[in-house]
């Protein structure tokens, strides 16, 4: 082994040591429990999508019984089993392992000339799913924990914290939705956030047959 190489060698177990590694590790905990956040303490959290250890760890942590999907896309997700584990397993199957409800609701989107009179779907579904005290403790996410989770944490704080819609549009926004996206230009914050009214409960079968746009995104 020439003098040249193992020079390299050192000089690449450092930079490993010192930058590679360090950024792995910070990825690993951030995929662990991306955004993971309390929306109320002993009820409702809120996070991205989170890794098969990520979910058994919250669940443990916060005595969850409920996991609530809002992945239009993916209905029922293929999560990996921890950021160094790339094997997946079904997000209904991680729930069922750890003994918790799976639930799953599709964030749509109501034609333009039909709002403020008519509201999505998906928020029927929630309110129903919340109103369930045997749901709770629960968890919401998206992907990424930002856009989709950030309206229905909007509804839940207006619905059952009692917030105004600009308390609940403040923390949804400086809770990553992004003060670009958090405008009244964007469907998913006038139709779920600022067009809301609390209290209001439409009987799911009134709107099952109903047109609606699904929902597009990745957050």
């Amino acid at each position: 082994m020439g003098l040249a190489f193992l020079r390299w060698l050192i000089i690449s177990a450092m930079f490993a040591a010192v930058v590679v590694f360090p950024i792995l590790h910070s990825r690993d905990v951030w995929n662990h429990g991306r955004r993971l956040r309390v929306v109320e303490a002993g009820k409702m959290y809120r996070c991205g999508q989170l890794t098969v250890a990520g979910f058994k760890d919250a669940v443990e942590h916060y005595k969850l019984k409920s996991i609530v999907n809002l992945q239009d896309d993916y209905p029922d997700p293929d999560v990996y089993k921890t950021f160094w584990d790339r094997s997946t397993i079904s997000e209904k199957k991680v729930c069922e392992d750890l003994g918790v409800k799976y639930l799953f609701i599709s964030p749509d989107l109501r034609p333009r000339p039909e709002v403020p009179s008519k509201r999505p779907r998906a928020v029927e579904d929630f309110l129903k799913i919340c109103d369930d005290p045997s749901n709770y403790p629960m968890v919401i996410h998206c992907r990424a924990g930002l856009h989709r989770t950030g309206v229905l944490a909007a509804i839940y704080r207006m619905e059952y914290n009692h917030w105004t819609v600009n308390e609940a549009y403040r923390e949804m926004r400086d809770h990553g939705f992004g003060d670009f996206a958090c405008t009244n230009a964007n469907d998913y914050v006038i139709q779920y956030v600022l067009n809301y009214k609390p209290g209001i409960r439409i009987p799911l079968a009134a709107v099952e047959k109903e047109p609606r746009i699904a929902g597009v995104g990745s957050n």
